[in-house]
């Protein structure tokens, strides 16, 4: 069953969704790509491993503090703890978990002419990848300059409305040519590497089908964001575990709420 929603679907973007989402939505852009790309080209999901610090807690360690003169002196191996008094302090630590670990996709695209060459990266962005202070935030942005370092083409797909901004191009200077936007793409091409060009994304639009270069002299190849959202939306079933009805986790605007209460009204009158 379709999202009903044109596009993007904003309830995805909740972290109980979009680890899910990202797997599926690079897989389809993957198998789209192989059925639409030249001889010797090929595309292929690789992984990104980066460790983050967890917010879980377990439980605490009790440490006793206490005088010197607390120990029984009498006893031939050097004393014998005794029970806090009640004025004695003790320290209660929390500990957290070792950090964990997290893989994320990305789409790269190969020429087989002999040796597997890199010719492009397809990145869907992460909630951690756009939050400062996480290691997701600088294994992305490590990622970003060694590509670019390494005349690789880059397509940065970000699909969250919130965050800090990490794609290659400048968002303020596209939202001064275009006006505001919900989500976006960067593409920094190597023939082309003092310009990074912008595809504003609004929230109310389907999700275009973008070129995708690939080396000089070898036209782009064209894959199309909005099928590979639908097949990834189907496919996970989302239709049966979004909660439609719940408040849009991040939060939507006054006039974004109002036009996804329309939406959302008429997909249950279509539906009953």
């Amino acid at each position: 069953m379709p999202s009903p929603f044109p596009g993007m679907d904003p309830w995805l973007e909740s972290p109980a969704h979009f680890p899910d989402f990202h797997s599926g939505f690079l897989a389809n852009v993957r198998a789209l790509l192989n059925h639409s790309l030249p001889t010797p080209f090929f595309a292929a999901l690789s992984t990104r491993v980066y460790m983050e610090r967890t917010h879980r807690y377990v439980e605490p360690d009790v440490d006793i503090l206490r005088p010197r003169n607390s120990w029984d002196a009498g006893d031939p191996g050097g004393g014998v703890a005794t029970l806090p008094a009640v004025d004695d302090f003790v320290a209660v630590k929390n500990k957290v978990w070792p950090d964990e670990e997290f893989t994320e996709l990305a789409v790269d695209i190969f020429t087989n002419d002999g040796e597997n060459q890199l010719v492009t990266s397809i990145e869907l962005l992460s909630p951690s990848n756009k939050s400062p202070g996480d290691s997701g935030r600088g294994s992305y942005l490590a990622k970003q300059y060694e590509m670019k370092s390494a005349g690789v083409n880059l397509v940065e797909i970000d699909l969250l409305r919130t965050g800090v901004h990490i794609t290659n191009l400048d968002r303020e200077e596209l939202e001064r040519l275009v006006g505001p936007f919900a989500y976006h793409i960067s593409c920094f091409r190597t023939a082309t590497p003092r310009a990074t060009y912008g595809r504003p994304i609004r929230l109310t639009e389907r999700l275009p089908a973008i070129p995708i270069p690939l080396v000089p002299g070898v036209p782009d190849v064209t894959v199309d964001l909005q099928a590979a959202f639908d097949r990834a939306y189907d496919e996970a079933a989302f239709s049966r575990r979004i909660h439609y009805e719940r408040p849009c986790d991040p939060p939507l605007t006054a006039e974004q709420q109002t036009w996804a209460e329309g939406i959302l009204k008429n997909d249950r009158k279509d539906k009953s």
